[in-house]
């Protein structure tokens, strides 16, 4: 069974900093690309960034670019998101997802598993 926990969401003024994580089990995790979502009540799921299975390739939306990095341990099994100068807008609820064909990462429907989300709260 896969499962992926995403952990480290928080409240956090704006300007500040959070860490992300995600676990993942079940899973050869290091064939798989794995992305971060982002989603706010009443829109529709976000892209925010993307790993591929190596590490060595990352994509990001424009809207996060320079202020975000995803990085992955595969001896640990895990994918981070650093999230520096956060702004208001940043408040969602973010989720981890892995993807075996990154063609289009950008898509939330091209993700087989995803975890349940952690919530990400920017105050002004």
């Amino acid at each position: 069974q896969v499962q992926l926990v995403e952990s480290g969401g928080g409240t956090v003024q704006a300007g500040g900093s959070l860490r992300l994580s995600c676990a993942a089990s079940g899973l050869t995790f290091s064939t798989y690309g794995m992305g971060w979502f982002r989603q706010v009540p009443g829109k529709e799921r976000e892209f925010v960034a993307l790993i591929r299975w190596g590490g060595g390739d990352t994509a990001y939306a424009h809207s996060v670019k320079g202020r975000f990095t995803i990085s992955r341990d595969n001896a640990k099994n895990t994918v981070y998101l650093q999230m520096n100068t956060l702004k208001p807008e940043d408040t969602a609820i973010y989720y981890c997802a892995a993807i075996s064909d990154g063609t289009f990462y950008y898509r939330p429907n091209e993700y087989a598993y995803w975890g349940q989300g952690t919530q990400v709260t920017v105050s002004s």
